[in-house]
């Protein structure tokens, strides 16, 4: 408190005795305080409000606050009928100050997570205690701090039947932190429903953002950048809190690990961009953080780039970013927001995710006048997405002409190379290692299979997981050959399967062969592809 803002409350303290006919006294003048720690206890001076200032063996003067009751006063009177009692008013930042000295707050202990004892039973009691003693702002900066240094993609808070569960998403796998008492979480979800202009009360899945700096009682500083969901379960509301990234220079399309023909594919687009470009994928799968690498790989001072997101996860210097707030029963938000943007004149646009057939048009529609369309939509490969499309959007004879490229990608865990540990392969992953291999596009250079050795996750002092990091593997295609031919004959019906046969002897290698192809390189293992790929 200032010291202006206090000299006001002591003067309206004033005042407010003189009504009450009471002696007042400034407790900020007292420079000594002395301490009677024997006249009543920390619980007792918390809840009758009162604190002995001055006492002897005679006469005792409490200091008295506006909410000290007169039942107060007189029960104190017949406890200490030895002594005089003398009553006089105190500002209630006076009383918060004598507080402070009879019960001085705990000095809080912020428990540093590494990866050797994310999960452990002895991390999650130290960290479930701490998170207890601290306030909700400290609580979420901890978490986002932690999250942070451990290089996690989301925190999860999970009601369970007794306790509310956190655990963070490392390299793809969850990892359990800390348990809450249901009496502290909902101190920490009212902190994070306020903050992400969302309701605990909803009976409906909600999203927000929440953007802050927060600083610790520690006095560490923490920048929060967090896309929120929440959704209501049977024991209270389940949140999964997204961390961004906003450093711009994160996103390049040299950081992507794309294979040399990947690369050629994206490198053609931005020579020529127009069409449209879709990334297809999970949650998770890091499909806005390829398409933000090829928006910052476009985004020069020649060229008007405007997105259209639900929400706005990066911020990029140079982009028009625009915000869609979903609604329930709102369906034609992206469309109606697209169809204003290309009023603007923009060369490329980015809509954060296909969601319906208004949408698809709309979208179908601006690729095919001169615009590069950039967006995400969920599918299991990237044969599915036109398939998908093709629900959507029905027949449409715009459709095989506007998609320019198609990529389908997943994020699987990389082997620490300083830890990992060659075994010779099983007769079955062998079996399955050839199948990928004889399947290949034939213009494709196989490896060998003669002598090979796989690897395992090993572990050492510093990562019992074995794994650090994550890479992805892709399937991608453009609108050529023989899908081309295949879209164009007019079958309704064309399957996945045909989609992908076709992409395949056009020269596509899907996102399990290009894992295999991983496997064998030594960067993950055969259990990680089928974890992640099946």
């Amino acid at each position: 408190m200032s010291q202006d803002a206090r000299r006001d409350e002591e003067q309206a303290t004033l005042k407010r005795a003189r009504i009450l006919g009471l002696p007042y006294i400034d407790t900020s003048q007292i420079q000594q305080k002395q301490l009677y720690k024997d006249i009543l206890t920390v619980p007792e001076l918390y809840n009758l409000k009162v604190i002995p200032i001055v006492a002897d063996k005679s006469n005792i003067t409490f200091g008295v606050t506006n909410t000290t009751s007169q039942q107060t006063m007189s029960m104190l009177r017949q406890r200490f009928l030895d002594q005089r009692l003398n009553f006089s008013l105190i500002s209630d930042a006076g009383y918060r100050d004598y507080m402070r000295l009879y019960d001085p707050p705990k000095q809080v202990v912020y428990q540093d997570i590494e990866l050797t004892n994310a999960g452990t039973d002895d991390l999650i009691s130290k960290v479930s205690g701490m998170l207890e003693q601290v306030k909700a702002n400290d609580m979420l900066a901890y978490l986002v701090q932690q999250a942070h240094k451990l290089g996690a993609s989301d925190i999860h808070l999970e009601n369970q039947r007794t306790y509310v569960r956190i655990r963070l998403r490392i390299d793809g796998v969850l990892h359990p932190i800390a348990r809450l008492t249901p009496e502290k979480t909902r101190v920490l979800l009212s902190a994070i429903a306020s903050a992400a202009n969302v309701s605990t009360q909803a009976d409906d899945a909600q999203q927000g953002h929440i953007s802050q700096h927060l600083r610790m009682e520690d006095g560490s500083e923490v920048d929060i950048n967090l896309r929120v969901e929440t959704v209501p379960t049977i024991d209270g509301m389940d949140v999964v809190m997204r961390l961004f990234n906003m450093n711009q220079d994160m996103y390049k399309l040299d950081k992507l690990g794309l294979t040399p023909e990947h690369r050629k594919m994206l490198d053609d687009i931005i020579a020529k961009p127009t069409g449209l470009v879709l990334a297809v994928g999970p949650t998770g799968s890091g499909k806005t953080t390829t398409l933000y690498s090829i928006l910052n790989s476009l985004n020069t001072e020649e060229r008007k780039i405007i997105t259209v997101e639900d929400p706005v996860e990066y911020q990029f210097e140079g982009v028009t970013q625009i915000s869609v707030t979903s609604k329930t029963g709102e369906e034609t938000g992206f469309a109606d927001k697209l169809r204003a943007v290309l009023r603007l004149d923009p060369d490329i646009v980015m809509i954060g995710e296909i969601r319906d057939m208004d949408t698809a048009k709309t979208a179908l529609q601006a690729s095919l006048t001169g615009h590069l369309v950039l967006s995400t939509f969920h599918a299991a490969s990237a044969a599915a997405a036109l398939t998908r499309l093709m629900d959507v959007i029905g027949e449409n004879p715009l459709f095989v002409s506007a998609i320019r490229l198609v990529m389908a990608q997943r994020l699987v865990r990389r082997l620490d190379d300083t830890t990992k540990v060659a075994y010779e392969p099983s007769e079955a992953e062998l079996k399955q290692i050839k199948a990928a291999l004889e399947t290949m596009p034939e213009n494709t250079q196989k490896p060998a299979l003669e002598g090979i050795k796989l690897y395992k996750p090993g572990k050492s002092a510093d990562n019992p997981y074995g794994y650090k990091g994550q890479l992805a593997i892709r399937e991608q295609f453009v609108m050529s050959g023989e899908i081309l031919t295949l879209l164009q004959g007019g079958n309704k019906n064309t399957s996945v399967e045909e989609i992908e046969a076709a992409a395949i002897k056009s020269g596509m290698m899907t996102m399990y062969q290009q894992g295999i192809l991983k496997v064998l390189a030594g960067e993950t293992t055969m259990s990680e592809l089928a974890r992640v790929i099946g």
